[in-house]
């Protein structure tokens, strides 16, 4: 058998005026992804579960078939993997966004979307301010860790930070990190904003009319995780695609193969054809691919519902429809198409709730679905709640 696994990021929403009461997968065209339905089943299921925060982090982790309430110690240790960070067991790890904040608020939690080259100058400039036993490391545009190793300044496990997605144009003294370490935090963010100021990258930035990196946030602190291999768990070897750091990181915890290439990016501009190409070629010597897309994630962050639609119509079209084509080919196969979480353009930011699944392909009988959708997997007798119980449910371990 060979497996698939699609995660259109944050696709899941909710009806909008503008596209007259419809959802963005609703107004879309799907024909790959409602292919996928009218052969399979279409369900819903629930990837995060509370107090955690709705984010692909914890939602990813369910979404692959581990219960995050037992597995998840945070965001930023999931970074560390992918950027080959070894933490050890008193190492925290902790995410170094690079943002616009301007009259108090946070206006943009990407920068402008600053490039990773330009990141990186940023990131080399504020490392040698630091302290004994802290650590920046680069990472993919605005994101960036911060490592502070055993006997530098912990945080304490009452520590609770927020994620800067998550507070769009929202006053900034309101969300602060608060607990024991919250002070040194919020100590560090201000110090960068000297620093970053004057910075010849920001400079030419708002020569460009962009905006610039005015300061770090630091969030989504934690502890290295301990994770069984997919492998071990299930069964099946994998790979991932992916251009953010996060899931590819997840995946190298897991024990996947890294199926990475220039072109696939976490933004708009991503190659979704290439990445279909990556887990095609990868099925060759692989049970198990998974293909990631940020793009929808990031069009609900920004509010435009035009480009996450967009989003949407390239990773059916390119995506779906040649994986659909390429799986027959190996023998048996199935394919599962799932968000991680939702992410409302209401409010740009990550939620709680079910989202829609669908499953097609060798042993899986029509549901009698006729398109891949919110409304159809809400109204679904299958489903999965908690999210992380549908692995094995696919993997055909249950009867589909």
């Amino acid at each position: 058998m060979k497996y698939a696994i699609v995660i259109p990021d944050g696709a899941a929403d909710e009806p909008q005026e503008s596209l007259g009461g419809k959802t963005p997968l609703q107004a879309a065209r799907l024909p790959n992804m409602d292919r996928v339905a009218r052969s399979g089943v279409v369900g819903r299921m629930d990837n995060v579960p509370r107090p955690l925060t709705p984010a692909s982090d914890v939602a990813t982790l369910s979404l692959f078939g581990y219960d995050p309430l037992k597995v998840y110690t945070g965001r930023a240790p999931l970074e560390a993997a992918a950027l080959g960070v070894t933490l050890g067991p008193n190492d925290w790890a902790v995410r170094c966004n690079l943002v616009h904040v301007a009259d108090g608020q946070m206006r943009d939690f990407t920068s402008g979307h600053i490039t990773s080259e330009e990141g990186h100058q940023l990131i080399a400039a504020l490392a040698p301010k630091l302290g004994r036993g802290l650590e920046l490391v680069p990472g993919v545009g605005y994101r960036n860790l911060l490592v502070i190793r055993d006997g530098g300044p912990a945080p304490g496990d009452d520590l609770t930070t927020q994620p800067p997605h998550d507070i769009p144009d929202k006053p900034v003294a309101n969300y602060l990190p608060r607990g024991t370490g919250g002070d040194f935090f919020t100590s560090l963010m201000e110090q960068s904003q000297a620093i970053l100021r004057d910075h010849p990258v920001n400079k030419a930035r708002r020569a460009a009319g962009k905006r610039d990196a005015t300061q770090v946030w630091l969030w989504g602190q934690g502890r290295a995780p301990r994770l069984t291999r997919f492998a071990e768990l299930y069964g099946p070897r994998g790979a991932i695609t992916s251009g953010v750091d996060l899931v590819r990181g997840v995946g190298v915890l897991l024990g996947w193969d890294r199926l990475d290439h220039p072109a696939v990016t976490d933004y708009l501009d991503n190659d979704y054809a290439k990445q279909a190409e990556l887990a095609i070629d990868g099925l060759k010597s692989h049970d198990l691919v998974c293909v990631h897309v940020e793009a929808p994630d990031e069009a609900s962050h920004e509010g435009k519902s035009d480009k996450k639609i967009e989003a949407l119509e390239r990773i059916d079209r390119d995506i779906v429809g040649p994986l659909l084509d390429a799986l027959p080919r190996f023998g048996g196969w199935r394919i599962l198409v799932a968000p991680d979480h939702r992410t409302p353009l209401r409010t740009r930011a990550h939620s709680y709730g079910a989202v829609p699944f669908a499953v097609a392909g060798t042993g899986v009988e029509p549901g009698g679905q006729s398109a891949y959708d919110e409304e159809r997997g809400l109204a679904s007798k299958v489903t999965f709640e908690p999210g992380y119980t549908l692995m094995n449910w696919f993997l055909g371990e249950m009867t589909i």
